[in-house]
This record gives C-alpha cells, structure tokens and sequence, in this order.
C-alpha cells in the first residue's frame, strides 16, 4: 500500500484531503473546513438527523444511496464514495430540487434547524426510488420510514410527511449518475487509502497484513459507536483501521444451508437477506435505531461492540449464528454465543478480525423477536429477547433463545431452553420456563429499566411467545398500529 490522501466526489469533482486526523468528523470537516453550514449539529451522537447527508457508494455500475450521521462518521470512512449535502439539492440555474419544492408547499418547515437533515433523508429515498425506476407516490410507511431517523423539534411531522409523500409529483431534475459512476471507478484503480494514521484496505488479504502490523490501531466500520466514543467521551485514536472498503466483507451469499454475511454489510443491507428469509422480523428491524444508523453501521461491527443491549446478537443466537475470525495465523470458526468472555470483552486476538457471519438455513421453528424500549422508534432496548422453538407433535424438540439486557454481554438461555425441549408445549410448561428466565440472569438497574422489571418483562415475552404460538393477537400492536385499527379496536 503507498500513501495517499483520502479522496472522494463532491461537488461535481474528486476532493483529495492530506493529513487529515484518524477521527476527525464529516461534519467537522463540512463545517468547519468545506463551510458548508447548512448540515447542522444537534445531539453529535446520530439520534436527531440534523447532521444528515447522503453518500453514494459504488454498486457495480450504479450508485446505492444512504443517509447518514455526519457527526459520527470519520471522514476517513468515505473514501471512494460520492457525498452531498443539502446545499447540493438546489439546480445550477437556482431551481429548487423537486424535495426543497415539496417542503416548501407542504410548509413543512418551522424553526428551519431541522429542516437540511429531513430534506437529505428524503433526498436519499427519491434518489434510492429514480435508481431503482420507482414513479409511483410514496405512501405513509414509506414515508415514516425513510425519515426515522429524524427529529423534529417543532414536532411539524405530519407536512414533513406530506413533503416526503408529494416530491415524486414534480419534474425530476437532470442528473448525470453515470459521470459520477465513472469518477468512483477511476477512484477504485487507485491503491487503497493509508494516508499515514487513517488505513482503509481493499482486499482481506490487505486487512489482515495491516491488522497485523498494526495490533493497537482502532478498527472501524460504520463509526455509529466508535463516533460516540470520539465525540462524547473526547477519547482520540492514533490509527483506525476501516473494514469497509473490503471487497470480500462487502458481499452476502445465499447457499443452500447457510446465509454467509461480510462483516462489512451495512445493517440494513444483512437486514434485508434476513428478513427475506424470515419476514416476520422486519418490524423488529425497524425499530433498530434510525434509517441513517443502520445504513452506516455493519452486522459485523454491531458484533463485535457487543453491546449487552445491542438487537442483532439475540436475534442471531436464536439463529444458531457462527462467527468466522481471521488473521494472518488462520481462520477460526465459534458459536457467537461463546464470543463473549465480559463486557464489551470477546476472544479477538490483537492480530484478528471478524470476517463472516454464518446463518444456517433453512429456517426452522417459530422464531420471534421482542423489542422494549422507552421509546418505539430510534431508541436503546431495555429488553431483547429472540425465541426459536421446533416443535413436533405438541412437544418441543429443539430451543434457542437469545437475550439482550438481561447480563454484561448477550447470553443464551441455556436453562430457559433445558426447561423446555423435551416437554409438551403447554400453558404449565412455559409458566415453569418463564420462572426459570426470571432466574437465570442477574441483570442491572440503569436509566433504561430496572432489574425487577427486566426479569418480569423477559418472562412476560415468552409467555406472549406461547399466545402467539397458540394463534393469538394482542389487539393493537404499536408497530401496526393505524388509525382504522384503533377505531376499529376501541369501536
């Protein structure tokens, strides 16, 4: 690898930056450098969207579009990709993009601080929608989803959404993609990044060599937790080290037993392929953060954090998911429940990296997964809980359950589930179990939730498991909840 600066398209040309710090901000650098002060910063931890701006990156021939947190993304991690930001909508002859005119004639702004990160949310979804030949309106879902990572101070929801709904009935601007796509790929010929303290490899076989050579050097991926450590806590890195320019930890194979997933895919993309093969979860995903987090952050990265109360690990080890860690001295291969030895602690030698997680297929038993949180959208669990169970002939066969919130790092159940293979599935059976689940872990009091509660409420999941395996529906569910189904429900 040779040195180079970081370089990326913006602006109709290829930007080059030397010397820039390991973890200097998207935003620090559009602000302060670029003086581009329309992006703002409200909470600098990728809650608000105020910071929000779109980034292209290369997808073959094409450009996938993803709104992101530049408070929390380094500038580093664009490398290679194409960025815009709200000053960018606005046509050349002064015009305003078909997203600036809908704001302004659904009157969907109020103090206006808010306004550039909603207008790049849904510059993102117009772009995703024209890629993808999209020309019918956008309906509410569609709408409440591409704009979940945004927070309006004003609470002006409602003609945002109006916006979002309207954009699609103005003219569509010209846009030349395909200059844009020809700029990335020249861009790709060039050695990959090592512009002294900011390394960003190409291939795994770069990876491994630099994580190697650089043992205490900062891996990152979508920055969505590593950003909060540089912008909250003001800790600095000397090197970080960037999987997602890996070509092999960007792809998913679908084979006959298994989803094999790059540590690399962003959430929302590792979403996708899951819930294709399991839909009942992606109300689940939905509420995983907000759009711009998961199109930042990586399934691997979301891992390796290991976060007690991250979703992905419950739900994955209710999977049976395995993981592959890599490094120059081999491949190794474990169940991710035993990756972790303590909080936030997991058996990655200095020299490792995770590489690949194996889902196996094809789907088997009743699976759910529970969310509880404070909030429903964009916000933390106090509580995850993911349930698989194969049941034959009125008796459970097989179990896997995964839990967040409930210990220092995700557990399986292990006692929860001896409690239940082998015996009938019965109403006795899972009240015996849900006592077991109350006493299995020893979780914490914290703002989130008290440890009364958390046992209560992993019990209560699994008893709301059995209803639902025995057909039953609560009446309203807050994910579907409409205002026909509470007319209906409360009539």
């Amino acid at each position: 690898m040779s040195d180079r600066p970081v370089r990326f398209y913006y602006r109709g040309r290829i930007v080059s930056l030397n010397d820039v710090p390991p973890t200097r901000t998207l935003l620090e650098w559009l602000r302060e450098d670029a003086g581009a002060t329309g992006t703002k910063e409200g909470c600098g931890e990728g809650d608000c969207g105020a910071c929000t701006v779109v980034l292209g990156e290369l997808d073959r021939e094409r450009l996938r579009y993803r709104a992101i947190n530049s408070c929390i993304r380094f500038v580093s991690s664009i490398d290679g990709c194409a960025l815009w930001t709200v000053e960018d909508l606005r046509g050349a002859d002064g015009s305003l993009h078909p997203v600036q005119q809908a704001l302004v004639d659904s009157h969907a702004t109020q103090c206006g601080f808010c306004t550039p990160g909603f207008a790049m949310s849904m510059f993102a979804l117009y772009q995703q929608r024209r890629a993808c030949g999209h020309t019918d309106p956008v309906d509410t879902g569609e709408a409440h989803e591409a704009l979940s990572g945004n927070l309006c101070r004003c609470t002006g929801y409602r003609p945002i959404v109006d916006a979002t709904r309207r954009m699609t009935d103005y003219p569509a601007p010209a846009f030349d993609e395909a200059a844009v796509v020809r700029q990335l790929q020249a861009l790709q010929q060039a050695p990959a990044l090592d512009s002294g303290r900011a390394l960003r490899p190409q291939t795994l076989a770069q990876l491994l060599q630099l994580r190697a050579a650089h043992p205490q050097a900062q891996v990152i991926a979508g920055c969505t937790d590593v950003g909060l450590w540089v912008t909250k806590m003001h800790r600095r890195f000397d090197t970080t080290l960037d999987v997602t320019g890996v070509r092999e930890l960007q792809q998913v194979e679908v084979r006959a037993d298994a989803l094999e997933i790059g540590a690399a895919v962003r959430l929302s993309d590792a979403f996708a392929v899951l819930a294709a093969h399991w839909p009942q979860l992606q109300d689940f995903f939905a509420r995983f953060a907000g759009r711009p987090v998961r199109e930042s952050g990586t399934l691997g990265g979301n891992v390796v954090n290991g976060s007690p109360i991250g979703d992905s690990m419950p739900l994955l080890i209710a999977l049976g998911a395995q993981l592959r860690l890599q490094g120059t001295r081999g491949v190794r291969e474990l169940a991710l429940e035993d990756f972790y030895t303590g909080y936030r602690q997991n058996l990655l030698a200095a020299d490792e990296v995770l590489t690949h997680v194996r889902v196996p297929l094809p789907p088997r038993g009743l699976l759910r997964a529970y969310k509880l949180s404070k909030r429903f959208e964009d916000d933390i669990s106090a509580v995850c809980l993911a349930i698989r169970l194969e049941i034959d002939a009125g008796t459970v066969r097989g179990a896997r359950i995964g839990a967040g919130g409930l210990a220092a790092t995700p557990k399986r159940a292990v006692q929860t589930e001896a409690a239940l293979v082998g015996r009938p599935w019965t109403e006795a059976t899972v009240q015996q179990a849900m006592q077991v689940l109350q006493q299995e872990f020893a979780p914490i009091s914290d703002m989130r939730a008290s440890a009364e509660y958390r046992r209560e409420a992993a019990g209560n999941l699994l008893w709301r498991y059995w209803l639902e395996s025995q057909g039953a529906a609560a009446p309203l569910r807050l994910e579907r909840l409409t205002l026909a189904s509470l007319d209906g429900a409360l009539s």
